[in-house]
């Protein structure tokens, strides 16, 4: 049996939920290219559409990918182009871990492989994103795009320190209007012990750059959860729903601003 690329649920409001990397699927005929690291799916946003869960409820429609982002980004652009220039970043097929550890024990995905996947799995995904937010943009005049990411609270290779545990990408303000964007920012404000910055080391992959064109009445966010504020980092599979609650409250907040 196929797997589905993505699994919809439609909603009435203006507020989509894209989840492209929570996914975990990685079909057989890549998975034996890869490095026991790499089948490991090591890099997945893990849980991202539990903490999201309640928000179909309330109106909002919720887009979550099945397959892994080893298999394709969804968050990278098939044309590429650097999404954080200086910074160490991973690309549309990746090829290593944020770690730095190889993914293939052998050759990389050719141009050819690539252009495939991005047939396969990136394209229907964005078709359906698109389609979505021109759905709820002719029903309300307007649309609203929320990203949800997470990633390990420190991975040294990637920026230093801890990362905050709520990230806000606006890409520097271009993708939304500063008034939704400030009541996103003050719902992060609300919710210590969290932490959170605004368009700090994380301001928004090729989704929310792409699809946020406020002047065509289309708002984009990008939250990227440090993942120690809702799980255990050392064993992925240990959802912490007493933390989790934290987050699923400042995430109830910001969709009923967005709906």
């Amino acid at each position: 049996m196929t797997e589905p690329l993505f699994h919809l649920t439609r909603g009435d409001s203006r507020l989509v939920i894209s989840v492209p990397h929570a996914g975990t699927i990685i079909p057989d005929e890549i998975a034996r290219l890869l490095t026991p690291v790499g089948r490991s799916v090591v890099d997945t946003d893990w849980h991202v559409d539990r903490l999201a869960d309640f928000a179909p409820a309330l109106g909002a429609t919720l887009l979550v990918a099945t397959h892994s982002r080893t298999v394709v980004d969804l968050n990278r652009a098939p044309g590429g182009g650097l999404l954080y220039p200086g910074k160490v970043e991973t690309s549309l097929c990746p090829v290593e871990t944020f770690a730095g550890d190889p993914l293939y024990d052998g050759d990389p995905p050719t141009p050819d492989e690539i252009a495939a996947r991005t047939i396969r799995y990136w394209q229907p995904y964005h078709d359906a994103l698109q389609a979505e937010l021109a759905r709820v943009k002719a029903l309300h005049g307007r649309a609203h795009l929320l990203d949800l990411h997470s990633i390990a609270s420190r991975v040294p290779r990637l920026f230093e320190g801890r990362l905050p545990d709520l990230n806000i990408g606006t890409n520097d303000g271009a993708s939304a209007d500063p008034l939704l964007t400030a009541r996103i920012v003050e719902a992060a404000q609300a919710s210590a012990p969290l932490t959170m910055v605004l368009n700090g080391r994380f301001k928004g992959g090729a989704i929310t750059r792409s699809y946020g064109q406020p002047a065509a009445d289309v708002h984009a966010f990008q939250i990227e959860t440090a993942q120690a504020a809702y799980m255990d980092e050392g064993d992925p599979q240990i959802y912490d729903a007493m933390l989790a609650a934290r987050v699923r409250g400042f995430l109830r907040v910001c969709v009923e601003a967005l709906i």
